[in-house]
């Protein structure tokens, strides 16, 4: 596929409808069932994103026209230091291209953009949370593991996405 025909920009408020249903199809894609109806989810996720635009921003991939792929980044500030008064931090969320486009470079060229927007935002570092599969791909962006970095969970139990 040609990659001239790409374009990777921050999702337009009238495509968050189209963002949504990639979301869902994902989910189905992982064998998980909606406690929702696909209407009922898409209103939320829309409203949901109007409302988070501060912290969430959203880069989608174009090819002719249609969004084949989303990816998140979410900014967390961070507690001031008197070496940085203004600190954040990111985590890139929820990245996903349409099964037809996967494994064509389409991914890490969406990821590249995300961490630019991070840069130029200012963020300290940016974590994901990753599936197996994706793993290779995030390290090859200078993704690595931490040792300092840990998480427990205190809610819901079920597991990735």
């Amino acid at each position: 596929m040609d990659d001239i025909d790409i374009t990777i920009r921050p999702a337009e408020p009238a495509e968050l409808d189209v963002v949504a249903g990639l979301r869902w199809h994902w989910i189905l894609e992982n064998g998980h069932q909606p406690v929702t109806t696909y209407e009922e989810f898409v209103r939320h996720f829309v409203n949901w994103a109007a409302e988070n635009t501060g912290s969430h921003r959203c880069m989608v991939v174009v090819r002719d026209g249609v969004v084949i792929g989303m990816a998140w980044l979410a900014v967390v500030q961070r507690v001031p230091s008197p070496r940085a008064l203004r600190r954040a931090s990111g985590d890139l969320q929820c990245v996903y291209v349409i099964p037809e486009e996967r494994d064509s470079g389409v991914g890490g060229r969406l990821v590249e953009a995300l961490l630019s927007r991070a840069r130029d935002l200012g963020l300290e570092r940016v974590t994901v949370h990753s599936s197996p599969r994706a793993i290779p791909a995030y390290a090859r962006r200078g993704f690595a593991s931490s040792p300092r970095l840990l998480h427990t969970r205190v809610g819901r139990s079920d597991p990735y996405p």
